[in-house]
C-alpha cells in the first residue's frame, strides 16, 4: 500500500480526493494544524500536526509518504484583499513549500513524487487560447501564481519528480463556484455577472481528483499542466445551463451589472469578470480521458 502525504486535505479538492485515493487503495495522510481535526473512522487516514507559520511538521509522517499532493493555501475569494490578506494568500502556499522542502533535505525519506497545485489565474484576460508555456500575469493573481510556482521548483532540485497543476474553476456541490452559482437560481433569478460573455475555463471535481492521480502514477508527467476541461464556456452558457436544469423555464436571467459586483467584492470581483480560456491540450496528449468534457455533462452530473 502506497502513502500519499496530503497538505490542504480538509479542503473542497483535499476531501474529495482522499476518497478517490483510498478507492484507489492507497493509505493517506493528511496535515493539520490539529491532530485529530475530526472523527475518523478509516484505518486508511491518519492525521499529522504542522504548522506553517511557526515552520514546524511531524517528521515521522513525512518519511512515511511515498508522494505528496501539495493543495495547502488560504482561499482567494474567502475575504476582501486587504494587503494583510493578500500577505496571507501568498505565505501560506510559499512558505507552506518551504516548510515541505526543507524537510525532506533535512531528512531521508521515500518520496518518489510530488503534484503541487497551482491556478488559471496565471493567465493574463486576453481573447487568446491560453498554453503553458505563457509568462504570468502581472495581476495579484498572476504573481501570486508565479510566486507559488517558484516555490515549488527546488523539489525538482531534490530529484523529486514535480507536477504542477494549474486549476480552472472546481465545479463542485461541496462548495466553490457552483454552489454560489446555484444560489440565486434556488429563488427563480439566473444571475449572469456582467456581461456574461467572459470565458469559464472550468473542470469537474472528479476529473480533477482523477488528474492528481495520473500525475502521481504515471511517471511521464512532469512539468506544468493546465487542469482544465476541453470546453471552456462563457459565464452567460454556464449559468443558463444550471439554470435550466434546476428550474426548467421557470427562471428569469438577470444580468449583474460589473460596478455593482466591484460594490459588494472589492477587487476580487476582477476575478469573476476575467475572461480566461485555457488549453487542456496537453494534458489530453497524455491519454488522459475526461469523465466530463463538457458543461453540459458535468452540470447534468451535479444537478441530478
Amino acid at each position: 500500500m502506497k502513502t500519499v502525504l496530503i497538505t490542504g486535505g480538509t479542503g473542497l479538492v483535499g476531501k474529495t480526493l482522499t476518497k478517490f485515493l483510498l478507492q484507489k487503495g492507497y493509505h493517506v495522510i493528511i496535515l493539520s494544524r490539529k491532530k485529530n481535526p475530526s472523527a475518523n473512522s478509516d484505518a486508511n487516514i491518519e492525521f499529522a500536526q504542522w504548522n506553517v507559520d511557526e515552520q514546524t511538521v511531524d517528521i515521522a509522517a513525512v518519511q512515511k509518504a511515498d508522494y505528496i499532493i501539495h493543495l495547502a493555501g488560504a482561499g482567494v475569494v474567502d475575504k476582501k484583499w486587504t494587503d494583510s490578506y493578500k500577505a496571507e494568500i501568498r505565505n501560506s502556499r510559499t512558505l507552506s513549500s518551504k516548510l515541505l522542502i526543507d524537510t525532506l533535505r533535512d531528512n531521508t525519506n521515500k518520496v518518489k513524487a510530488v503534484v503541487s497545485a497551482s491556478a488559471i489565474g496565471w493567465y493574463k484576460p486576453t481573447d487568446k487560447l491560453h498554453t503553458e508555456d505563457e509568462p504570468a500575469d502581472e495581476s495579484f493573481l498572476g504573481e501570486t501564481c508565479k510566486l507559488w510556482e517558484e516555490s515549488v521548483l527546488p523539489f525538482a532540485a531534490l530529484d523529486k519528480r514535480l507536477v504542477t497543476l494549474r486549476i480552472g474553476i472546481v465545479l463542485s456541490n461541496d462548495g466553490g463556484a457552483l454552489v454560489e452559482f446555484k444560489k440565486p437560481i434556488r429563488l427563480g433569478i439566473a444571475a449572469i455577472l456582467g456581461t456574461g460573455k467572459q470565458i469559464v475555463s472550468w473542470i469537474h471535481i472528479n476529473d480533477l481528483c482523477n488528474l492528481f492521480i495520473n500525475a502521481i502514477e504515471n511517471e511521464q508527467w512532469t512539468g506544468t499542466y493546465n487542469a482544465v476541461a476541453p470546453t471552456p464556456v462563457s459565464n452567460k452558457e454556464l449559468t443558463l445551463l444550471l439554470a435550466n436544469k434546476m428550474k426548467g423555464k421557470f427562471f428569469i436571467p438577470v444580468h449583474i451589472p460589473a460596478f455593482v459586483l466591484k460594490i459588494i467584492m472589492g477587487n476580487r470581483s476582477i476575478e469573476v469578470l476575467k475572461s480566461n480560456e485555457v488549453s487542456s491540450t496537453k494534458v489530453q496528449r497524455t491519454g488522459f480521458e475526461f469523465l466530463y468534457p463538457t458543461c453540459k455533462e458535468a452540470v447534468e452530473d451535479l444537478c441530478s
